[in-house]
């Protein structure tokens, strides 16, 4: 008799284990995805699942959806299910009958407006029974009362604040650059609602770059260019997410750039944000870029220790549980990189919690973060960071034990020991006696001056960030 395959536990719980499979691998989607792409892309479809488990078919809303799914997230979702079920998964993508989506999609009670990817911009009267209010997409969660203040992104939280109270004037457009899971997506939501909070008539958008490329897309098929010029070039404040996924686009480029120049001609405000600062952006036209940089650039960086305990126990809270602070700094300085990494770890550590009945305490986190743990201790090692800055600069591994101190040795072995401080859990006299059995003096010397220059030079920390991002590979 063949045996069956073996099914992962969690698959087999509830009504429909076909849904728990889909559901597990959305739920990891929404931990890897930044959050508009994962709403944008993924949460609106829908699973059908063979009773085996050998076939997923995803019902995908409209064709340049399901073209687009194909091809930017078809291989990430096959191998997550894959990873899931421990079996070959074939993943199918169809169009989705509107009957279909409606008797599955659960909606809001209150009657909401179409979104863009459903309804063609500047419908006309007969189109919508009723006039609706203006869809601004803000998350009302997302406030400044409810975003940690620190060091990293205090700058960029006091420029938001002050086009928040001051929409048309100073500091337009406002862009906000850093890292991904920094906090960026948060701040621009916060504008938006306090813009509305003080002006509740103000039309006030919230857009990821990738939904603009669709509905520039929608506008080109249809030939409706004029009402998505109505709609984009009447906003009172336009809060547009990842621009650098303008590249390439040409057409888009150049719709968002009439955009752009309608909306300041108006007094009205701009905010982006990006992976990287306005000159740093590829294959974008040199008009739209000097466009960008022309208001106020801020950055976002990685936040600080106590920013991030601060995070956890904030979040703790918001879960309705209490994260005691020793635990909060285990946390804190094992997960450095950003903030929703913080929340994916702490979401773990409540549910491994819950799950065994047991109070949270540094040994609980550090089961249930053993994956990430290990991961972390086999890859970033303070040898491994030497020779990663050593080939970025472009000297050998060996001048960062040497007594060499031309600048451009020096330069280098500083920001390697600031690395090794900032991602490894190594103390000061320790990485002092891998760097050639230097005082631990000296390291901390390197760290202060490195760690406060990147606050102030562009160009170093967007070294420092590719430095980060391929030790973390």
């Amino acid at each position: 008799m063949t045996e069956e395959p073996s099914r992962s536990p969690d698959l087999d719980t509830g009504a429909d284990p076909g849904q728990g499979l889909w559901q597990a691998c959305a739920e990891q989607l929404a931990q890897d995805l930044p959050e508009q792409q994962f709403n944008t892309w993924i949460k609106p479809l829908v699973a059908q699942v063979a009773p085996d488990f050998s076939k997923v078919t995803l019902l995908v809303a409209n064709r340049f959806k399901l073209d687009w799914i194909r091809a930017q997230y078809a291989g990430r979702i096959t191998a997550l299910l894959e990873g899931l079920y421990g079996q070959p998964v074939t993943l199918e993508l169809a169009l989705a009958q509107r009957e279909t989506v409606a008797r599955t999609v659960v909606r809001p009670a209150a009657p909401q407006p179409a979104a863009p990817s459903e309804t063609p911009i500047g419908a006309t009267p007969s189109d919508e029974p009723t006039a609706v209010p203006f869809r601004s997409r803000l998350n009302p969660a997302l406030t400044f009362e409810t975003l940690v203040e620190g060091t990293a992104n205090r700058m960029a939280r006091s420029a938001a604040m002050h086009v928040a109270g001051s929409p048309g004037h100073l500091y337009n457009p406002l862009f906000i650059y850093g890292g991904v899971g920094l906090g960026k997506t948060h701040l621009v939501h916060a504008v938006g609602n306090r813009l509305l909070q003080d002006k509740p008539d103000a039309k006030v958008l919230y857009i990821h770059a990738e939904q603009f490329v669709s509905d520039v897309v929608k506008a080109y098929q249809r030939r409706t260019f004029d009402e998505f010029k109505a709609h984009y070039h009447s906003l009172d404040l336009l809060l547009i997410d990842d621009v650098q996924f303008f590249a390439n686009k040409d057409r888009t480029q150049e719709e968002f750039f009439n955009a752009f120049e309608a909306l300041l001609a108006k007094k009205s405000h701009i905010v982006m944000t990006s992976d990287t600062y306005p000159k740093g952006l590829a294959n974008i036209h040199e008009r739209l870029v000097s466009r960008f940089d022309s208001g106020l650039t801020v950055t976002i960086e990685p936040p600080e220790l106590e920013m991030r305990v601060a995070i956890l126990i904030n979040k703790a809270r918001a879960e309705s549980a209490e994260m005691p602070e020793e635990v909060a700094f285990f946390v804190a300085k094992n997960v450095r990189s950003n903030v929703r990494e913080l929340e994916g770890a702490l979401r773990k550590i409540l549910a491994y919690s819950r799950f065994n009945q047991k109070e949270v305490s540094i040994q609980l986190a550090r089961e249930a973060l053993r994956d990430l743990l290990s991961i972390q201790n086999r890859q970033i090692s303070v040898e491994n960071i030497q020779k990663t800055v050593a080939d970025y600069y472009k000297i050998k591994v060996a001048d960062m034990y040497s007594k060499k101190r031309p600048a451009s040795i020096a330069r280098p072995r500083q920001i390697a020991m600031y690395l090794a401080k900032e991602l490894t859990q190594k103390s000061l006299p320790e990485i002092g006696e891998l760097f050639g059995g230097r005082d631990h003096t000296t390291v901390l010397h390197a760290v202060r001056k490195i760690a406060a220059e990147r606050q102030q030079l562009t160009e170093l920390n967007q070294q420092l960030h590719v430095l980060e991002q391929t030790l973390k590979g």
